[in-house]
């Protein structure tokens, strides 16, 4: 029951096949878009030709498929995102639509009155901002919704958590616990701990969690992977892999349930050491799973102010957020990762962050040569005189449309006018030369690419806001948002050569959708539909 939900077969397994009579678009390696009716797949799942009106069709064929005229592309493809995490939420407390505290509030204590047999309340995606609170919730906000056992909830963007009276309780925070390197204690009247945890201060009461079963990871995947398949993601980079994360990815292999690919970036060095030995895996289950690299943290996020800024916030003239590590200690991990050939993913969202990374590849890049690829994720808020520098080694940056449209306003009261060039700048980052990947950094987004791609061309939200796009001139062609969502990302995993775009030789990784993303205004791209999602030629999800 585990796997049936997810897989379909075409015709007949291992045969030759077509996928015919489709309005077929896909991009070539150059970005230009290539347009096909039919679709020849192999028997191992890959593409054998594309096919126009007048070509004609081989004679013999195990199965057939006739789409009657349907839009078919290529997958998409998420560069970050977070494959356990977006599970979880599903199935646990997720804040994510809440409006305001009152909302969150009352949707805590019904969670909590419909599970009265769960010893700790989980979830997560609260987010102050969209509140309009203009502040962090305390413990005593969260004890009003519950305070018969102890609630522990992330933020949106993952970088704080909320506790209630009783998880700080369990964990024994007093007002005399210090914040760790990296991270903050809020703290309230007293120095008491006011119930929201920054970054590395999560820890303090994450440690006494109750962790998930094996169980419990299986069926988180599975709704993960439902979802994504949903949206029309065949592939995903899973940024921060833990342990527990690749066994259960390969629980779920070794069973044939994998469907969509993931490219894993282990959490930190010890971590992808201890999954990839002496290096990157190879691709696993036919084509469905590598560990490709490792992934590094250069400081926080913008809504909880722990990125880390070269001036101090504009909102909060006493903060500048807070780098993860030591220039020295950046570059040693970088270098003990650069050394297996793994490939470097470092988070970095402030501008300080953004110019210490760029300096660590610009040191790295002097002893691991050859196609490294650096990544810098987010890469949201660059000084204008660093942009030039991600143009260098190659350096990929991996950023998600969405965030610009979700963040605008707050990024405009964390920064000010003045401070704003460089920020979401993703016009900029081709123009110097850099490779850009787009992604949604799912669950702090929906992990759905229509919107990011609409986003990439226009600088607006789903309510057509801010007229005529933030910040326009950092908008980037259609045809190159669709790139960043394909070619791009497959690129940004060293698997190009394999997926993000159709073509002799590729995965037959496509979907199905209910209009041309090329003729559809930004509002109707938004709300495309995916009607079937197909991985390696099988079809593995239906719109029903």
């Amino acid at each position: 029951m585990l796997l049936a939900t997810a897989w379909m077969l075409p015709a007949v397994a291992g045969a030759d096949g077509i996928v015919d009579n489709v309005n077929g678009l896909t991009l070539d390696k150059d970005g230009k878009v290539v347009r096909f009716q039919a679709l020849l797949v192999t028997p191992d799942g890959h593409v054998a030709k594309l096919l126009g009106a007048k070509d004609k069709r081989p004679d013999k064929l195990d199965w057939r498929v006739d789409f009657k005229g349907k839009t078919l592309l290529p997958g998409m493809i998420d560069a970050h995102g977070h494959v356990m995490e977006l599970g979880f939420r599903a199935l646990e407390l997720d804040l994510s639509e809440t409006k305001s505290l009152a909302e969150a509030q009352a949707k805590i204590a019904e969670y909590a009155r419909t599970n009265p047999d769960k010893a700790w309340i989980i979830g997560g995606g609260w987010n102050q901002e969209a509140w309009g609170l203009g502040r962090f919730p305390t413990a005593a906000e969260l004890d009003a919704a519950v305070g018969d056992r102890p609630v522990w909830l992330a933020r949106a963007d993952g970088h704080a958590s909320w506790g209630n009276s009783a998880a700080l309780k369990a964990a024994g925070v007093t007002a005399k616990s210090v914040s760790p390197a990296g991270g903050r204690i809020e703290k309230g009247a007293g120095g008491q701990p006011a119930g929201v945890f920054v970054d590395a201060a999560q820890s303090l009461v994450a440690k006494v969690v109750p962790q998930p079963l094996g169980k419990d990871r299986n069926a988180a995947f599975v709704k993960a992977q439902t979802i994504l398949l949903s949206y029309g993601v065949t592939a995903t980079a899973d940024m921060g892999t833990s342990i527990e994360d690749w066994l259960t990815y390969r629980r779920i292999g070794d069973l044939g349930g994998l469907r969509v690919r993931i490219m894993s970036y282990g959490m930190g060095v010890d971590t992808t050491v201890q999954i990839g030995g002496t290096g990157p895996t190879p691709w696993l289950y036919a084509d469905k799973l590598k560990l490709v690299g490792v992934k590094l943290y250069a400081d926080g996020a913008l809504g909880s102010r722990g990125a880390w800024l070269k001036a101090p916030y504009a909102d909060a003239p006493g903060q500048s957020g807070a780098g993860f590590m030591t220039d020295t200690v950046l570059r040693n991990l970088m270098s003990r990762a650069a050394m297996d050939g793994y490939q470097v993913a470092v988070h970095a969202i402030g501008d300080r962050a953004n110019a210490e990374v760029l300096d660590a590849i610009d040191e790295m890049a002097q002893t691991y040569k050859g196609d490294r690829r650096w990544r810098v994720e987010h890469a949201q808020i660059v000084d204008p005189v660093d942009l030039p520098r991600f143009g260098k080694y190659g350096t990929i940056a991996s950023m998600q449309p969405t965030h610009e449209t979700g963040d605008r306003v707050m990024a405009e009261a964390r920064l000010g006018p003045q401070r704003l060039t460089g920020a979401y700048a993703w016009a900029s980052m081709l123009k110097n030369g850099s490779k850009l990947a787009f992604g949604s950094d799912y669950p702090v987004e929906r992990p759905d690419p229509w919107a990011g791609w609409a986003a990439s061309f226009t600088r607006q939200g789903a309510d057509g806001q801010p007229f005529g796009g933030w910040r326009p001139e950092e908008a980037v062609t259609r045809e190159q948002g669709w790139w960043g969502f394909t070619g791009g990302a497959a690129y940004a995993g060293f698997a190009e050569d394999r997926i993000g775009r159709l073509a002799p030789g590729m995965q037959a990784d496509f979907i199905i959708v209910d209009r041309d993303p090329l003729l559809a205004s930004p509002t109707d791209l938004r709300a495309t539909k995916v009607q079937e999602t197909w991985v390696g030629g099988y079809k593995v999800w239906e719109r029903k």
